[in-house]
């Protein structure tokens, strides 16, 4: 037996196939964000920011590749930390980071209770 398909049905079951592709291109999910928000300059904290991507490495994670970082540097002008911080909150991010920053953790504390926040200090936390 044999089955004939006409020539318009074939180049539209064709074209269809053809948009698979893209369609499952299109439902992936957004790359998350990571929010670092630090006190002082980028060039003042290049080892930090090393030791960062070290551990998202080993976490399975690389910047541009499957993660975006959104860096807020204060470089000692802590009077900006609420507008940085309302900045990471606005931009949805998925954590903000604050590493060896108190004040930073709390001004992202007090901007959100929905954003995880991730911060490494030296004294109690609680308090």
């Amino acid at each position: 037996m044999t089955v004939t398909i006409g020539r318009r049905k074939l180049l539209a079951a064709l074209g269809g196939a053809a948009a698979w592709p893209l369609a499952a291109r299109a439902q992936q999910p957004a790359t998350p964000v990571i929010g670092f928000l630090n006190g002082g300059t980028r060039d003042a904290n290049v080892s930090n920011v090393a030791e960062f991507h070290k551990g998202l490495g080993e976490t399975g994670y690389v910047e541009g590749q499957n993660v975006a970082v959104k860096y807020q540097w204060v470089e000692g002008r802590y009077d900006t930390l609420p507008m940085l911080t309302a900045d990471l909150v606005r931009r949805r991010v998925a954590v903000i980071v604050t590493p060896g920053f108190p004040l930073a953790g709390r001004a992202a504390k007090d901007a959100t209770s929905a954003i995880p926040i991730v911060f490494g200090v030296g004294e109690d936390p609680v308090r």
